[in-house]
Protein backbone atom coordinates (compact mmCIF):
# COMPACT_ATOMS: atom_id res chain seq x y z
CA UNK A 1 0.00 0.00 0.00
CA UNK A 2 1.30 3.26 -0.89
CA UNK A 3 2.48 5.35 2.11
CA UNK A 4 3.56 1.90 3.94
CA UNK A 5 7.10 1.26 2.74
CA UNK A 6 8.05 -2.52 4.04
CA UNK A 7 11.78 -2.26 3.51
CA UNK A 8 14.30 -0.48 5.78
CA UNK A 9 15.37 2.03 2.65
CA UNK A 10 11.65 2.75 2.20
CA UNK A 11 10.57 3.19 5.78
CA UNK A 12 13.69 5.34 6.56
CA UNK A 13 12.60 7.68 2.98
CA UNK A 14 8.71 8.20 4.26
CA UNK A 15 10.13 8.81 8.43
CA UNK A 16 12.48 11.49 6.48
CA UNK A 17 9.57 13.03 4.68
CA UNK A 18 6.77 13.27 7.43
CA UNK A 19 9.50 14.38 10.07
CA UNK A 20 10.77 16.97 8.01
CA UNK A 21 6.72 18.16 7.70
CA UNK A 22 6.07 17.73 11.65
CA UNK A 23 9.61 19.33 12.52
CA UNK A 24 10.65 21.78 10.36
CA UNK A 25 14.25 23.74 9.33
CA UNK A 26 17.32 23.04 9.03
CA UNK A 27 19.93 21.25 11.35
CA UNK A 28 21.01 24.36 13.03
CA UNK A 29 17.50 25.92 13.32
CA UNK A 30 16.44 23.05 14.84
CA UNK A 31 19.27 22.43 17.37
CA UNK A 32 18.11 23.02 20.97
CA UNK A 33 21.12 23.88 22.37
CA UNK A 34 21.51 28.20 21.98
CA UNK A 35 24.93 29.02 20.54
CA UNK A 36 26.51 31.81 18.34
CA UNK A 37 29.12 30.22 16.58
CA UNK A 38 31.27 26.52 16.57
CA UNK A 39 33.18 27.60 19.49
CA UNK A 40 30.27 27.90 21.51
CA UNK A 41 28.54 24.77 20.29
CA UNK A 42 31.13 22.72 21.15
CA UNK A 43 30.88 23.55 24.65
CA UNK A 44 27.60 23.14 24.88
CA UNK A 45 27.62 20.04 23.25
CA UNK A 46 30.26 18.61 25.40
CA UNK A 47 27.98 19.79 28.53
CA UNK A 48 25.28 17.82 27.25
CA UNK A 49 26.22 14.54 28.11
CA UNK A 50 23.94 13.06 30.68
CA UNK A 51 21.89 15.91 30.89
CA UNK A 52 18.97 18.16 29.25
CA UNK A 53 19.68 20.81 26.46
CA UNK A 54 17.27 22.89 28.66
CA UNK A 55 20.32 23.20 32.02
CA UNK A 56 22.91 23.58 29.50
CA UNK A 57 21.19 26.93 28.40
CA UNK A 58 20.66 27.58 31.91
CA UNK A 59 24.69 27.27 32.27
CA UNK A 60 26.00 28.65 28.89
CA UNK A 61 25.55 32.30 28.79
CA UNK A 62 27.81 32.63 32.46
CA UNK A 63 29.85 30.46 30.85
CA UNK A 64 30.37 31.98 27.72
CA UNK A 65 30.55 35.77 28.57
CA UNK A 66 33.25 34.61 31.19
CA UNK A 67 35.37 32.28 28.70
CA UNK A 68 34.23 33.55 25.18
CA UNK A 69 37.24 32.16 23.22
CA UNK A 70 39.24 29.13 23.48
CA UNK A 71 42.13 30.96 24.62
CA UNK A 72 40.10 32.18 27.64
CA UNK A 73 38.90 28.82 28.62
CA UNK A 74 42.41 26.98 27.82
CA UNK A 75 43.68 29.06 30.73
CA UNK A 76 41.01 29.44 33.09
CA UNK A 77 40.88 27.99 36.94
CA UNK A 78 39.52 24.69 36.70
CA UNK A 79 37.30 25.40 40.10
CA UNK A 80 35.85 28.35 38.76
CA UNK A 81 34.36 25.95 35.72
CA UNK A 82 33.60 23.42 38.05
CA UNK A 83 31.40 25.67 39.67
CA UNK A 84 30.50 27.36 36.39
CA UNK A 85 28.96 23.75 34.82
CA UNK A 86 28.05 22.24 38.07
CA UNK A 87 24.26 21.94 37.18
CA UNK A 88 24.92 19.63 34.29
CA UNK A 89 26.57 16.61 36.36
CA UNK A 90 30.02 15.24 35.88
CA UNK A 91 31.35 18.68 36.15
CA UNK A 92 35.35 17.21 37.08
CA UNK A 93 34.92 15.36 33.80
CA UNK A 94 33.27 18.07 32.02
CA UNK A 95 35.77 20.51 33.03
CA UNK A 96 38.35 18.36 32.28
CA UNK A 97 37.33 18.07 28.65
CA UNK A 98 36.34 21.78 28.05
CA UNK A 99 39.72 23.35 28.99
CA UNK A 100 41.51 19.83 27.24
CA UNK A 101 39.45 20.64 24.31
CA UNK A 102 40.55 24.86 24.32
CA UNK A 103 43.97 24.46 24.93
CA UNK A 104 44.31 21.91 22.03
CA UNK A 105 42.49 24.38 19.53
CA UNK A 106 44.52 26.59 20.65
CA UNK A 107 47.68 24.81 20.22
CA UNK A 108 46.83 23.29 17.00
CA UNK A 109 43.74 25.05 15.41
CA UNK A 110 44.66 28.48 15.65
CA UNK A 111 42.22 29.00 18.33
CA UNK A 112 39.18 28.01 15.45
CA UNK A 113 37.20 24.51 15.44
CA UNK A 114 38.18 22.40 12.47
CA UNK A 115 35.41 20.27 10.58
CA UNK A 116 37.16 16.87 9.70
CA UNK A 117 35.94 14.24 11.50
CA UNK A 118 39.72 12.51 12.47
CA UNK A 119 40.67 16.19 14.08
CA UNK A 120 37.40 16.57 15.40
CA UNK A 121 37.39 13.32 17.21
CA UNK A 122 40.87 13.84 18.22
CA UNK A 123 39.64 16.53 20.83
CA UNK A 124 39.30 15.76 24.41
CA UNK A 125 35.60 14.66 25.11
CA UNK A 126 34.95 14.59 21.51
CA UNK A 127 33.59 11.62 20.06
CA UNK A 128 31.69 10.94 17.04
CA UNK A 129 28.28 12.05 18.20
CA UNK A 130 29.69 15.50 19.29
CA UNK A 131 31.26 15.70 15.97
CA UNK A 132 28.48 15.24 14.11
CA UNK A 133 26.24 17.92 15.69
CA UNK A 134 29.38 20.52 14.72
CA UNK A 135 29.71 19.40 11.18
CA UNK A 136 25.88 19.24 10.61
CA UNK A 137 24.46 21.93 13.14
CA UNK A 138 27.60 24.15 13.09
CA UNK A 139 28.87 23.84 9.13
CA UNK A 140 25.92 22.25 7.43
CA UNK A 141 27.61 19.54 6.40
CA UNK A 142 26.70 15.83 6.49
CA UNK A 143 26.96 14.27 10.12
CA UNK A 144 24.21 12.17 11.77
CA UNK A 145 24.91 12.32 15.82
CA UNK A 146 23.29 9.18 17.17
CA UNK A 147 22.21 9.65 20.92
CA UNK A 148 19.50 6.92 22.68
CA UNK A 149 16.84 8.64 20.93
CA UNK A 150 18.01 8.25 17.59
CA UNK A 151 19.41 4.68 18.68
CA UNK A 152 15.68 4.31 20.21
CA UNK A 153 13.53 5.53 16.94
CA UNK A 154 15.95 3.82 14.42
CA UNK A 155 15.61 0.28 16.11
CA UNK A 156 11.79 0.42 16.62
CA UNK A 157 11.56 1.87 12.64
CA UNK A 158 13.55 -1.59 11.91
CA UNK A 159 16.02 0.79 10.44
CA UNK A 160 18.83 -1.26 12.05
CA UNK A 161 19.28 -4.18 14.29
CA UNK A 162 22.36 -2.59 16.23
CA UNK A 163 22.80 -0.68 19.68
CA UNK A 164 26.62 0.25 18.43
CA UNK A 165 25.92 4.24 17.82
CA UNK A 166 28.84 4.18 15.37
CA UNK A 167 26.95 1.42 13.44
CA UNK A 168 23.75 3.01 13.18
CA UNK A 169 25.11 5.88 12.23
CA UNK A 170 26.33 3.86 8.72
CA UNK A 171 23.24 1.94 8.82
CA UNK A 172 20.94 5.25 8.66
CA UNK A 173 23.62 7.24 6.82
CA UNK A 174 23.45 4.72 3.64
CA UNK A 175 19.19 5.18 3.44
CA UNK A 176 18.74 9.52 3.39
CA UNK A 177 20.89 11.82 1.32
CA UNK A 178 23.73 13.30 2.82
CA UNK A 179 22.71 16.92 3.27
CA UNK A 180 19.37 15.43 5.40
CA UNK A 181 21.31 13.22 7.58
CA UNK A 182 22.29 16.17 10.48
CA UNK A 183 18.61 17.32 10.20
CA UNK A 184 16.81 14.09 10.31
CA UNK A 185 19.19 13.15 13.67
CA UNK A 186 17.74 15.93 14.95
CA UNK A 187 14.30 15.18 13.73
CA UNK A 188 14.33 12.06 15.38
CA UNK A 189 15.79 13.43 18.99
CA UNK A 190 12.39 15.48 18.90
CA UNK A 191 10.01 13.09 17.87
CA UNK A 192 12.00 10.93 20.57
CA UNK A 193 10.94 13.02 22.90
CA UNK A 194 7.72 13.86 22.42
CA UNK A 195 6.18 10.87 21.20
CA UNK A 196 8.23 8.25 20.71
CA UNK A 197 9.41 7.90 24.61
CA UNK A 198 11.20 5.06 26.05
CA UNK A 199 9.16 3.30 28.34
CA UNK A 200 5.55 4.15 26.93
CA UNK A 201 5.47 5.18 23.73
CA UNK A 202 2.33 7.29 22.29
CA UNK A 203 1.76 5.39 19.27
CA UNK A 204 -1.70 6.37 19.16
CA UNK A 205 -0.21 9.78 18.59
CA UNK A 206 2.41 9.11 16.37
CA UNK A 207 2.49 10.29 12.35
CA UNK A 208 4.73 6.84 11.65
CA UNK A 209 2.60 3.99 13.43
CA UNK A 210 0.92 3.08 10.49
CA UNK A 211 4.10 1.82 9.26
CA UNK A 212 5.93 1.60 12.18
CA UNK A 213 7.08 -2.58 12.67
CA UNK A 214 6.98 -1.85 16.66
CA UNK A 215 3.66 0.26 16.82
CA UNK A 216 1.45 -0.83 19.54
CA UNK A 217 3.54 -3.90 20.92
CA UNK A 218 4.65 -1.83 24.36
Amino acid sequence: MAGRPRSPGGRARETLRRLSVEYPGTARELCALRHDDRFQLLVATILSAQTTDQRVNQVTPALFARYPTPADLAAADPAEVEKLIHPTGFFRQKTKSLLGMASVLVERHGGEVPLSMSELTALPGVGRKTANVIRSVGAGLPGLAVDTHVGRLARRLGLTDDVDPDKVEHDLSAMVPARERGALSLRLILHGRAVCVARRPRCDQCLLADFCPSAFSF
